[in-house]
């Protein structure tokens, strides 16, 4: 990933060598997840894994990152709860989610949206049935998002349609979209009910005037919006998996604490690597595709790289 730095736009103070050990690095070799029904079950599970790495000759723990799981990311919104539906998985379509996209789009040996398998490594092992999963982690400027919410807007209610209006989403994660019931104020039972939080397209709204073309949901899935640059937007989904880190801050505070904060990203797919890249690179670090020319993503899912202990954030 450091060596295609230029292509995920990994410049600046993003750039490869002020990333946090180990990453970066071709030091890593295996990484181990560990969710648990409960704090007690996880921190058994971590301190197993631990005391067997500790006895494993060779083998030396790099890094280890605890995460956050109540579902809302850093900036107080509700995340993590829209993907796609895999065709051949079972699972059926829910409002709005659209039709189920061919298997092979996320897992190898398997038709895809072209009608043909994507390309496998050699090895049956790691071929038919397998996946890429690109890893990449993020610190978020949480502080500077409240600070620029109140310098732009007068007061509580209208900070909190703005901060609605820069994701797509209210802070619960009901749509500003058309069809939601609530598109001049926050809807939580929206938020909470499957069949409502995703029940939404934008042919309705071509201007971005409920929700604005640059908004993050919008980008990131632009759905039935008539884009300025073609592109096929179902050869483009992956299934992802991002998780907060560090405390909260509080929408009225304006001044960073020093305390690291923000999101572990995990995509999945047969074009994990090659979507990553497109979406960093066009819908998030461009808005030419929209017709907004240079604009970027308000509320990038690739922010900043956490930096290092002794590489402060310039921004």
């Amino acid at each position: 990933m450091a060596a295609r730095a230029e292509r995920l736009r990994d410049t600046g103070v993003n750039a490869p060598d002020r990333w946090e050990f180990p990453f970066g690095t071709p030091r890593v070799h295996i990484a181990v997840t560990v969710y648990a029904a409960s704090e007690d079950d996880w921190r058994a599970e971590v301190a197993a894994y631990e005391k067997e790495l500790g006895e494993a000759p060779g083998v030396r723990l790099l890094s280890h990152q605890d995460f956050a799981a109540d579902g809302f990311n850093v900036f107080g919104h509700r995340d993590g709860f829209s993907q796609p539906v895999i065709e051949g998985s079972g699972a059926e379509p829910l409002p709005g989610e659209g039709r189920p996209i061919k298997a092979g789009e996320f897992l190898l040996g398997y038709p895809s949206e072209t009608g043909v398998p994507l390309p496998v490594p050699a090895s049956d092992v790691l071929g038919r049935n397998g996946t890429y999963v690109v890893f990449r982690k993020y610190h978020s400027h949480v502080a500077a998002f409240n600070k620029w919410l109140h310098a732009n807007a007068g007061n509580e209610a209208e900070r909190e349609l703005l901060a609605g209006e820069l994701v797509g989403r209210w802070r619960s994660g009901a749509p500003l979209a058309p069809a939601a019931t609530a598109p001049e104020r926050d809807g939580p039972a929206i938020g909470e009910d499957p069949n409502q939080i995703n029940d939404f397209g934008y042919s309705g709204d071509p201007r971005g005037l409920q929700t604005p073309l640059g908004s993050h949901i919008r980008r990131m899935n632009p759905r039935d919006t008539k884009l300025t640059v073609l592109t096929d937007v179902n050869i483009r989904r992956i299934v992802r998996r991002g998780t907060s880190r560090g405390t909260p801050l509080p929408p009225d505070r304006l001044k960073d604490d020093g305390k690291p904060r923000g999101l572990d990203f995990i995509a999945l797919g047969a074009r994990a690597i090659d979507n990553v890249e497109f979406l960093q690179s066009e819908w998030v670090g461009s808005g030419n595709f929209m017709g907004l020319g240079k604009e970027k993503d308000p509320i990038p899912p690739t922010s900043l790289r956490a930096p290092s202990p002794n590489r402060p954030p310039t921004r």
